[in-house]
């Protein structure tokens, strides 16, 4: 069997793994064990069962579920049928998901028991969407060899350039946007990505991050299904004594998660014999990688110190599938520096003019290679400003040092990072504009001691005191996922605004704190 590593596509992949590492653990949840053989079973299951329900070639395919194994068997069988994958934010709430589905044209709707009512309700407001498929409706397909020989046909043929996923992202406008990421984008993350922390068959990832999202779906299941690793999937990283357990039974080496994880992690207070005993239980795990937001430096220096293990900041983005940097392992880790970039990708910085600057100045990040997208689907304008001559615009502001270390100094973006999760103030904006009791609004992120930022809300009424802050976020909870939420809305008479009157936002910015 030829190794997943000369692979053309990710169906292709996915078949050579199952092939050379046929009878080793794939996915663990729980007390249910998949091998990889199985893996590709029930991927060719899910795929009979969509190619059922109709969805032909290229037509895209939604997929809302929380962390569990049949978000990959769906995940491949949608690739398998030739469709593009729409993952959904799990989190969102009606106008959300219909938006996406809308923007889509996605035509199924894979979900679960616990989002039926959710889905129930897009399906009358989705123009081209025609079925609603249950996750028990794939488990109850049964597998049509024929199909089977088809997508091992259509494997041979896929392109690197054929479109597999539309991952939503946002832009200062504040719509999600999808960023159409191709089987050659992603199969060369997946693969500088394994090769800079030198992923093997023995390797075993925890996932507790969701796979809706870029930074999960690459280094959580991408990677290790590539590498013939285990993916240890679990909902939630808490309590921390049920993570111990699961690193442990199942001999976790590769332990993947987010500033404020970490955070946790280097703030417990741990009697004195307990260090010792603790490094011992966290055997297994050789390395950690953080992600998806900054890490503090001192989180990284505080982690390192009390477990003594590497803890690899990367930074990446949605639109490059998303890895573009990481402190290498073997080498010296920086604390406060999203490292070097991987292989395979370049990177320079520009100015307002787009003039590539040298030194250490400061501009705008700009990475190119294999793994920066196709563009985004239906945004000619967006795609003319973000992607020139092949280099890809972040948005970010960053500096690089004389050892080629990457420094991000802040964001061009107006952007809040909640965990890892983007949130456009314009978003919230809209929705808190269509209160007939307000008359301005604006939304900037603050510091939070738990989730990196949160979003602030400043309003002026037309009436005083025709809401209350309570009525306003009681509003918003309707409207938007509850970590997009403000945790603060302050009210006041007038907003600053420049001659123009303009909101200036920076001019709020200055006059807040954190909150912890």
């Amino acid at each position: 069997m030829t190794p997943p590593s000369s692979a053309q596509n990710l169906v292709e992949m996915l078949e050579r793994a199952c092939g050379v590492f046929a009878r080793r653990k794939a996915l663990i949840f729980g007390s249910k064990i998949c091998a990889f053989e199985e893996l590709w079973n029930e991927s060719c299951r899910a795929a009979c069962a969509i190619r059922q329900a109709g969805a032909r070639p290229g037509e895209r395919v939604a997929l809302l579920l929380d962390n569990a194994p049949e978000f990959v068997f769906a995940y491949f069988g949608i690739l398998m049928n030739g469709s593009v994958i729409v993952p959904v934010n799990h989190m969102f709430k009606r106008e959300e998901v219909s938006h996406i589905l809308q923007d889509s044209s996605a035509s199924i709707l894979i979900t679960s028991r616990a989002y039926a009512g959710l889905a129930a309700e897009v399906n009358t407001m989705s123009e081209n969407l025609r079925k609603v498929l249950l996750v028990q409706d794939l488990k109850d397909a049964r597998i049509d060899q024929e199909v089977c020989r088809q997508i091992r046909e259509r494997s041979k043929n896929a392109l690197h350039s054929d479109v597999a996923v539309f991952l939503y992202t946002s832009g200062t406008t504040g719509r999600p946007k999808a960023a159409m990421l191709t089987h050659g984008n992603l199969l060369s993350n997946v693969r500088s990505s394994a090769a800079c922390i030198h992923v093997n068959s023995r390797d075993a990832f925890a996932c507790f991050l969701p796979l809706f999202h870029s930074f999960a779906a690459t280094v959580c299941m991408l990677m290790p299904l590539h590498e013939g690793a285990s993916i240890v999937i679990m909902k939630s990283p808490r309590p921390i004594r049920k993570l111990i357990r699961m690193i442990r039974k199942h001999r976790v080496t590769i332990f993947v998660g987010i500033p404020s994880l970490y955070g946790i992690m280097k703030d417990l207070r741990l009697p004195r014999w307990l260090p010792g005993r603790l490094l011992k239980l966290l055997n297994p795990l050789r390395l950690a990688i953080s992600g998806a937001a900054a890490l503090p430096p001192e989180v990284f220096k505080g982690f390192e110190k009390k477990f003594r293990l590497p803890l690899l900041e990367g930074y990446g983005l949605t639109e490059a599938s998303p890895v573009v940097s990481l402190n290498p392992l073997g080498g010296i880790r920086k604390a406060g520096s999203i490292g070097l970039p991987i292989p395979g990708v370049q990177v320079k910085i520009i100015d307002e003019a787009g003039r590539t600057l040298s030194g250490q100045e400061e501009g705008e990040l700009c990475v190119k290679g294999g793994n920066v997208m196709a563009g985004y689907h239906g945004k000619p304008e967006d795609n003319s400003l973000t992607l020139k001559d092949g280099w890809l615009l972040t948005g970010d502001m960053a500096k690089i040092d004389k050892d080629g270390y990457i420094f991000i100094m802040g964001r061009k973006k107006d952007m809040v990072n909640v965990r890892g999760l983007n949130v456009y103030p314009r978003e919230i904006e809209d929705v808190l504009y269509r209160r007939p009791e307000i008359r301005e609004a604006a939304v900037i992120g603050i510091p939070d001691a738990h989730k990196g930022e949160v979003p602030k809300a400043f309003v002026v009424l037309k009436t005083p005191g025709a809401l209350t802050e309570h009525d306003i976020i009681a509003y918003l909870r309707q409207h938007l996922a509850d970590y997009k939420v403000p945790r603060k809305i302050e009210i006041r008479n007038e907003l600053p605004k420049n001659q123009a009157g303009k909101i200036l936002k920076r001019v709020l910015a200055g006059n807040v704190g954190s909150i912890s």
